[in-house]
């Protein structure tokens, strides 16, 4: 199973070839993913990388967390796992029960 990475603070000229080449310095990268902009095609600053094993995004997160790259300080973080819930409770992120304005 893959460890995903999130990789924060990037060059608006990464790509994900170069991402996936700056990662796979520390093990075997699964895919990596800038993401980018629907209606432009444009970086949006952020990716995901995909490491082969849990001791290997370890070691990405200790060598590039706060690091510069391409002139840039980047974070880098386990992923957190995404759900459909608006908050950690998996219910919606409204407090309280739904009331019209009128």
């Amino acid at each position: 199973m893959a460890h995903k990475l999130f990789v924060g603070g990037l060059p608006f000229s990464t790509t994900s070839d170069r991402l996936r080449e700056l990662f796979a310095a520390v093990g075997t990268v699964e895919s990596a993913t800038v993401v980018t902009d629907r209606g432009t095609g444009q970086s949006r600053g952020f990716g995901f990388v995909e490491m082969a094993t849990a001791e290997e995004a370890q070691k990405a997160v200790s060598r590039f967390n706060g690091q510069e790259v391409d002139g840039r300080q980047i974070k880098v973080e386990l992923a957190k796992p995404s759900g459909g819930g608006g908050d950690d409770r998996g219910g919606s992120s409204r407090s309280g029960p739904r009331t019209t304005r009128w």
